[in-house]
This record gives C-alpha cells, sequence and structure tokens, in this order.
C-alpha cells in the first residue's frame, strides 16, 4: 500500500515541535572573540547564559563592610612595660606616702597594682619591703575602721610576693599578716569569717614552743630598761667586747701575720668566726620573730575578747581564750598574766548570762541557751504532742 499516512493532515507549526528541536531551529549569536596578541578574528558560538536566583546573585556595587571592617575585642592592660629604676623610683615614692593616713588609701592601692602586674622580683624586694615597712610604722594602727579595709587588701596580695623575700623579711611579713588581715577579721559581721580567723589564731598559738625561763628574764630585762644603748658603730658594746676578745685570744701578740703558714689559719679563723655570728644571728632573729608573733596573738584576743557583748560570737570566743588559757605555758610571764585575767573575765561573763544578768540589765543569752532553757522542762509524748497541754505549736520546729 503506497498511501501517506501523514495524507490529509495540516502542516506541522513551530508550536508542535519539541523544545530541543526548537533550540536547534534557532539562529545562534556569534561572537567574535579577539585574542590580544594576534590580529586575526575567529567565530565562535557564545556560551548559554546561566540564570541564578536573584536572591542569590551578589551586588557588586555594594562593598561588604563586615568582612572589610576589623573586629574590635576588649582587652585590658594587664603588666607593665616599665623598666626596674621606674619601678623603684614608684616604689620610693609609695613608701613616702603611704605613712600619711590621708593618702594611705590611694598609696596601698598602687602597691597592689605593682604586685598584680609581676613588678616585684628579688632584685628590687627590699624597696618593696620599705612600703609595708612604712605602712605598719604609720602613725594610725591597720585596725583602725577608716583603714581597715586597705590594711587587709595591702597584706592580702602581699603574700604573693613571699618567695622573692628573705627569712627575716618572710618571718615579718608573717607577723604583720595577722595583726593586718586575722586581727581585722575579728571586726567583721560574718559569722563564718569570725571563726576562720579564731581557728588561725588557736593554730598559731599552739604552734608556738613552750615560753623558757631565759625568754621570760629577757622580757624582764627589756620592761625595765626600754632603751638599749648603741654606740656609733651600730653594735651594743657587750657585742663588741666579745669580738675583741674573741681577736685577742686568737693572737694575743699580733704575730700571725708574720708567719708563713698563719694564711690559711686566719682564713679557717675567718670562716669559724663568720659560721659563728651567722648561727648567733639566726637564733637572733628566731627569738625576734616569736616574741612578736607571741605580742600580736595577745592582740588578738584582747580584740576577740572586747565583741564578747555580740551573742552570736560569744560561743567562738569561749572557746578561743579556753584554748589560750590551757596553752599559757607558750607564752612569757607578763602574757601569762594578761591570758589568765582574759579567762577570768569571759568566766565571770559567762556566769553572770547564765544567770540571765548582764551590764544593760537585759537578758544577755544566746539563742542556743535561750532554746535549751524554753524546751528544756518540755514533755515531747509518742504523738509528737508538746507540752503539758498538748497543744502542738512546736510540733514543726521540732521536726
Amino acid at each position: 500500500m503506497a498511501d501517506d499516512l501523514f495524507e490529509g493532515l495540516p502542516p506541522p507549526s513551530s508550536n508542535t515541535l519539541l523544545p530541543r528541536q526548537q533550540q536547534q531551529l534557532q539562529p545562534q549569536p556569534i561572537v567574535v572573540a579577539t585574542n590580544i596578541n594576534d590580529t586575526e578574528s575567529s567565530a565562535v558560538p557564545a556560551p548559554k547564559p546561566i540564570l541564578k536566583s536573584a536572591l542569590k546573585r551578589p551586588n557588586p556595587t555594594q562593598p561588604d563592610t563586615q568582612a572589610a571592617a576589623p573586629k574590635k575585642s576588649l582587652k585590658f592592660k594587664t603588666s607593665t612595660d616599665a623598666s626596674e629604676a621606674q619601678v623603684i623610683e614608684a616604689m620610693q615614692k609609695i613608701s613616702s606616702h603611704i605613712k600619711n593616713p590621708a593618702k594611705f588609701s590611694k598609696a596601698a592601692k598602687l602597691a597592689i597594682q605593682l604586685i598584680q602586674a609581676g613588678s616585684v622580683k628579688s632584685e628590687i624586694s627590699d624597696y618593696f619591703f620599705a612600703i609595708l615597712e612604712a605602712a605598719m610604722s604609720s602613725s594610725i594602727t591597720c585596725t583602725d575602721p577608716s583603714v581597715r579595709a586597705d590594711y587587709h587588701s595591702l597584706f592580702s596580695v602581699a603574700q604573693n610576693t613571699k618567695e622573692h623575700l628573705n627569712k627575716k623579711q618572710k618571718n615579718q611579713l608573717a607577723t604583720w599578716t595577722i595583726n593586718a588581715v586575722v586581727a581585722n577579721d575579728l571586726y567583721t559581721d560574718d559569722s563564718f569569717v569570725f571563726s576562720k580567723a579564731a581557728g588561725q589564731i588557736k593554730e598559731a598559738i599552739s604552734n608556738l614552743p613552750v615560753a623558757t625561763e631565759e625568754e621570760d628574764a629577757e622580757e624582764a630585762k627589756s620592761l625595765k630598761d626600754s632603751t638599749v644603748i648603741v654606740d656609733e658603730g651600730g653594735k651594743t658594746p657587750a657585742t663588741d667586747n666579745d669580738n675583741d676578745g674573741e681577736e685577742a685570744q686568737a693572737d694575743p701578740f699580733g704575730l700571725d701575720a708574720l708567719i708563713p703558714n698563719s694564711t690559711k689559719k686566719g682564713e679557717k679563723l675567718k670562716a669559724k668566726n663568720e659560721a659563728a655570728v651567722k648561727i648567733r644571728e639566726d637564733e637572733e632573729e628566731t627569738n625576734r620573730f616569736l616574741k612578736s608573733k607571741r605580742e600580736v596573738l595577745i592582740t588578738c584576743l584582747e580584740i576577740a575578747a572586747r565583741r564578747y557583748k555580740t551573742p552570736w560570737c560569744q560561743t567562738v570566743i569561749d572557746i578561743l581564750v579556753k584554748h589560750a588559757f590551757d596553752n599559757v605555758a607558750r607564752f612569757t610571764a607578763r602574757q601569762r598574766d594578761a591570758v589568765g585575767k582574759l579567762w577570768a573575765s569571759i568566766r565571770e561573763q559567762q556566769t553572770r548570762r547564765k544567770q540571765g544578768k548582764s551590764v544593760n540589765g537585759k537578758l544577755d543569752v544566746n539563742a542556743f541557751e535561750w532554746l535549751q532553757q524554753k524546751y528544756a522542762g518540755e514533755k515531747i509524748s509518742i504523738r509528737h504532742s508538746v507540752g503539758a497541754s498538748g497543744d502542738r505549736r512546736a510540733q514543726q520546729w521540732l521536726g
């Protein structure tokens, strides 16, 4: 059969073509690409444009300000680049002003900044120690209410400099810390801080050695003769006489210089004398440290005893003074007498409180003693009824 299958049908239109066929029938634009190095031109078809979403297309006319702007960060300067000479000059100025009570607060804050900046080093520790020494030699005491907080802050932060101090300076700093930090904590209104300070005082008393008869005799002598005669060379006459006697005994006729082997002998004798002087200086420093530590602990006991009228302090003070009285042998004769008087005063006030008497005429008992007296005669049954009348008012309190 030779009939055409498409006979009688209308001619095909462009709408009936497939999309790919339409693209093949459409004329392609010609773009001339010219090479910069060659003069000849070649006709190549232009690439098809790739359509993107308008929301994702970057705007070239609008600069990226967030990427261009540098990130800002807040930084604090915690160290200083000052030279050693500048630090020494600053310490000297602080030492001269910290003695003045009106300038003490500002000078103490500057000293704390030097410590926190790491400016205190072993090479210049003497200049920093002079600041602490000047602070403790001020005309106003470290427990005065106007400077109490500044002293507490200064000597608390000064503990970070102990590694740069020598033995004598460390001992002195330990004594000053008890006076400026622990003693000031006894004035607090916080029961936890007060109890902690009392515990530190108890521990310090327990670490004291037992006082000797020599220390009692030295104390009596120092009370009788409060001043020590010192010659122009800065040594006591007794010390000079001892040294002269040793030298005279070592070389009574002064002939050691004429003997050839006397040089080595003289060096050995000199080293021996230096070792003896070093041992004697260490003993004197130990005795001085114990003496100052005992004195400041007595001061702390007196401060604590003056707060006995505060009800929540009474139990802690009772334990503290009783502990000092039990270890009274660790103090010297005059200090033993002071501890005995403090304990007698505390016992008298305890008796007055138990009897309901007080200086101001009010009932002077603490909360525990009041509750103890209140419920001492109460009858408690197995049915949780409290009191003879059988009421249940204290059921919640008793649990």
